[in-house]
């Protein structure tokens, strides 16, 4: 009887709706892209703290400061803003396309969304003796000078 009853029910009751994939990203993820996309970037520095402190998440566990994040979920597109310095020098015009560039492959390789913009606010100059002093304070240099 149970057999008599399903080949009469109408298959059109049972189609079940499409369906629905939700995706959420955290803007601490975007913020970490944007971090090593700058770190691979030379002449470019974070205000506060040193790169390899944010790398190593030494700056606290919320955000990365100078990284801010705004997702737009209807259009799928993430903007992004960064307050960086830049080394004495370097023409800032040129890396800031190279840091905008960067960033925006870097997400949208990693994220599959799109870069709807990446504000680049340049805040201070690095000089030379800055980024010798970071070189020589950085830890993989502090472990060769152990090592010696």
């Amino acid at each position: 009887m149970f057999n008599q009853q399903l080949h009469q029910l109408d298959t059109k009751e049972l189609e079940l709706p499409d369906t629905v994939f939700v995706r959420d990203i955290e803007s601490r993820v975007f913020q970490s892209i944007a971090l090593h996309s700058l770190a691979r970037i030379d002449g470019v520095g974070l205000l506060e703290g040193t790169l390899i402190d944010s790398l190593l998440g030494r700056d606290g566990p919320t955000s990365v400061k100078g990284i801010h994040v705004d997702q737009d979920e209807k259009s799928q597109s993430v903007n992004v803003k960064v307050e960086i310095k830049v080394a004495y020098g370097l023409s800032i015009p040129d890396k800031a396309e190279e840091v905008q560039v960067k960033i925006t492959q870097d997400i949208s390789k990693l994220t599959g969304l799109h870069v709807g913009c990446v504000h680049v606010v340049f805040k201070d100059l690095i000089f030379e003796e800055a980024i010798e002093e970071a070189v020589r304070k950085s830890p993989r240099n502090v472990k060769n000078s152990r090592d010696s």
